[in-house]
């Protein structure tokens, strides 16, 4: 999983990428600001509760003598009356022991020895509290509040003799709801029946407010800060997005000027934005390493165009002066050998040095190209006619077969692109060479050389493009190639604004392709298509 989110993550643009971290990190911030703001309001809320309840807790001790509370079911009208003047809170009171029997009974728990005893003093507690509680106010009397054994020795350990529980406790008249509960051990004075005076007693008073309102308040809160959170986080996104755009567009503008340069407009430069930033760096270096390209294209041109120049009048003398001996003068077999040879040889070198014009030519921009309205079935008729006696010699056939498309396109270059292509299928030992026209799509013109030869392999399908690159298979065949013409096609093809790839499988032969554009054609009547 993990590796599956890195690969997912190195295939995203540079754009999404930063959207995404800086949305995260946003939504991370917004997500730890809604819970400490939530917590800190739960917190706040919950002590000013509990200060609610102690303040109600001292106010109801202070009452209690008012009240003239009395042990058993007659008590209820004084808890009643505590109830109206505490209408927020449920009251409920279990006496325990008199003041007389016992001073204090924490220190009772305290000097308890052993569990034993302990859990005899919890027991007779609930006991008590049990057999002398009053009637609760604002609680099912069905389901009083009851300490556990646990809560219970809470209680008596506690110093302040107080201690706070939730509980969900059941009103008398609805549904259980959750409480917060404050249980005090204090003494209070009860009435010993009619006009028999007064006791004090020590009582567990228990002091609750419910928690429906403090939870809908954060119920509300989580509710607003999950709502912002989305909201929050759909703005980021967006706001990350359109700003990360708008920081990458200046590299977007390098790349898109970096990726229209190649060879044929070297002089062309990146546009430097003015921004004082590693983008303005970038695009200054970028227009430096042109300039150094520039250069050294231009030294290679120049080398290429003036060496072909000053080899060019030396190999026509020798190639002339080779043909003057072998017409004018008689050699013995041996001498007329070594003449043939220098004859081939010349006109080989002639070959190569036109050849390396035209590269030089064309490096420089200076390939002129003088396009007119061709029709692509013409054409490879053309092209199959003249070159016919070449492959009959070779024990090979010519087929040319397709649509016929008008374009426009040079004749000259592009018969050479095809000549090319064609002599490349019989120097390979193709027997059937079909010449095809197809039109792939509106606008466009895709001519094909397929051959029956012994193919090629994939990985050197797009190297046969470079300059002196030749295969050291049957292909090649020592046929006296220089392996400039597929280059030279390559520079045709892309001045015509096309395209030309080879594809091809060992023992499958092989097919070139040269797609074009048919280019601006004029309104074609029936009488004009041949």
């Amino acid at each position: 999983m993990l590796d599956g989110f890195r690969q997912r993550w190195r295939a995203a643009t540079l754009r999404h990428r930063l959207t995404t971290f800086y949305t995260g990190l946003l939504v991370v911030l917004l997500l730890l600001t809604a819970l400490t703001v939530q917590t800190m309001m739960r917190h706040d809320l919950e002590r000013a509760l509990e200060g609610d309840l102690a303040d109600t807790q001292t106010q109801f001790t202070e009452l209690v003598p008012s009240l003239h509370l009395s042990l058993g079911e007659a008590g209820s009208d004084g808890l009643a009356e505590a109830r109206s003047k505490f209408p927020s809170s449920v009251i409920q009171v279990d006496p325990l022991v008199p003041r007389s029997q016992t001073t204090d009974l924490r220190a009772e728990w305290a000097a308890a020895q052993d569990d034993k005893g302990r859990q005899a003093l919890l027991d007779f507690l609930h006991k008590q509290s049990e057999a002398l509680r009053l009637r609760p106010v604002g609680i099912d009397p069905a389901a009083p509040l009851e300490l556990s054994d646990h809560e219970l020795a809470r209680l008596l350990e506690s110093p302040s003799g107080q201690i706070l529980i939730n509980r969900s406790v059941k009103p008398q008249f609805s549904d259980p709801e959750p409480m917060r509960i404050l249980v005090a051990l204090t003494p209070l004075k009860f009435q010993k029946g009619a006009g028999g005076g007064s006791e004090e007693m020590l009582a567990v008073t228990f002091i609750g407010r419910s928690l429906n309102s403090l939870n809908r308040t954060v119920t509300r809160l989580q509710l607003i800060m999950g709502g912002l959170l989305l909201v929050g986080s759909f703005l980021a996104g967006i706001g990350a997005y359109v700003l990360a755009g708008w920081a990458l567009r200046p590299l977007n503008t390098v790349r898109h000027a970096v990726e229209g340069i190649d060879s044929q407009n070297l002089q062309a430069r990146v546009p430097v934005p003015h921004s004082d930033d590693e983008v303005e760096a970038l695009a200054v270096a970028f227009n430096r390493m042109l300039e150094r390209l520039e250069d050294s294209f231009e030294t290679q041109r120049r080398f290429s165009s003036d060496a072909s120049h000053e080899l060019r009048t030396p190999v026509t003398a020798i190639g002339g002066h080779a043909t003057y001996l072998l017409r004018r003068t008689e050699l013995d077999p041996q001498q007329r050998e070594s003449v043939q040879i220098i004859q081939r040889e010349s006109a080989r070198m002639t070959d190569l040095i036109g050849s390396l014009l035209q590269l030089a030519r064309s490096d420089g921009g200076v390939l002129t190209l003088k396009s007119q309205l061709l029709f692509s079935q013409m054409l490879l008729h053309e092209v199959a006619r003249e070159l016919r006696p070449l492959a009959e010699s070779e024990g090979a056939v010519l087929v040319p077969a397709g649509q016929d498309i008008p374009f426009e396109a040079d004749p000259d270059r592009l018969r050479q692109v095809l000549n090319n292509l064609i002599s490349n299928a019989l120097k390979a030992g193709a027997t059937r060479i079909e010449l095809g026209s197809t039109q792939p799509e509106p606008g466009r013109v895709r001519l094909s050389v397929s051959d029956n030869g012994p193919g090629i392999a994939a990985d050197q399908l797009e190297k046969l493009f470079d300059r002196f690159y030749r295969l050291e298979d049957s292909r090649s065949r020592d046929r006296g190639g220089a392996g400039l013409g597929l280059s030279i096609a390559r520079t045709i093809v892309d001045a015509h604004g096309g395209r030309i790839w080879l594809e091809s499988e060992p023992g499958q032969g092989t097919q070139a392709y040269v797609d074009l554009p048919v280019g601006n054609l004029p309104a074609l009547d029936d009488d004009d298509i041949p």
